[in-house]
């Protein structure tokens, strides 16, 4: 194939998976990113659960809502995380299934 007959990925778009790519790799964020493929959580129910602070669970939270993975709704005093992007859920389902076939 020549290279004029090849397509190629904007510049944007690279970096912007790279992001999520990298996002998603940190254990924390893929524990995290897990647990609210299964449910919607509050921190605190994450800390329990995940047995991880609650300052990193925050920290990640707030990098996972950066990249529009995780959304919330608030709830008198509680915010509720649900996980944002159904192509999120399919990758890591994929990565795992891929891991456990081995």
């Amino acid at each position: 194939m020549e290279k004029r007959q090849h397509h190629f990925l904007s510049e944007n778009t690279v970096e912007e998976a790279s992001r999520i790519l990298k996002a998603i790799s940190d254990p924390t964020r893929m524990k995290i990113l897990y647990l609210l493929f299964q449910e919607e959580c509050s921190v605190g129910h994450m800390v329990e659960v995940l047995g991880i602070s609650q300052s990193a669970i925050s920290h990640q939270l707030g990098h996972l809502r950066n990249l529009r993975l995780v959304k919330y709704r608030r709830e008198g005093n509680t915010y509720y995380y649900a996980y944002d992007d159904e192509h999120v859920v399919n990758i890591l389902n994929q990565v795992i299934e891929h891991i456990e076939h081995q």
